[in-house]
């Protein structure tokens, strides 16, 4: 049986990108995007949660990203997951993040699309 890794996100920047270029002269920016649900809560109440994703984007993507993009903005990321591991302080550690291979811009002032 094969697998199968896609995710599709809409969300918020939470922050400022910056762009950043790995020794081959790669363009990559790391995004953090707030996702937003509404949803009810056992006494019928309507409870909003915000969870936090970490994106990195690579080449064009990144730089338009960097260049249309600041925190607040809205865009939708379709990528796959990724599992960072890494050792620090003698801890191994893990962090699950998203690789963005395609972005669109939501705020309708510079729509577009990348990726």
């Amino acid at each position: 049986m094969s697998s199968f890794n896609r995710v599709v996100l809409v969300g918020n920047l939470t922050r400022d990108p910056e762009l950043r270029h790995i020794p081959s002269g790669t363009a990559v920016t790391d995004i953090g995007l707030a996702i937003n649900d509404k949803r009810k809560d056992s006494n019928g109440n309507w409870v909003e949660e915000t969870t936090f994703v970490d994106v990195t984007l690579w080449a064009k993507t990144a730089e338009v990203v960097c260049q249309y993009l600041k925190k607040g903005s809205s865009c939708l990321i379709e990528g796959r997951l990724k599992l960072d591991t890494w050792e620090q302080d003698g801890q191994k550690r893990q962090k699950l993040k998203v690789i963005g291979e395609r972005m669109q811009m939501l705020d309708g002032k510079k729509g577009g699309a990348s990726g």
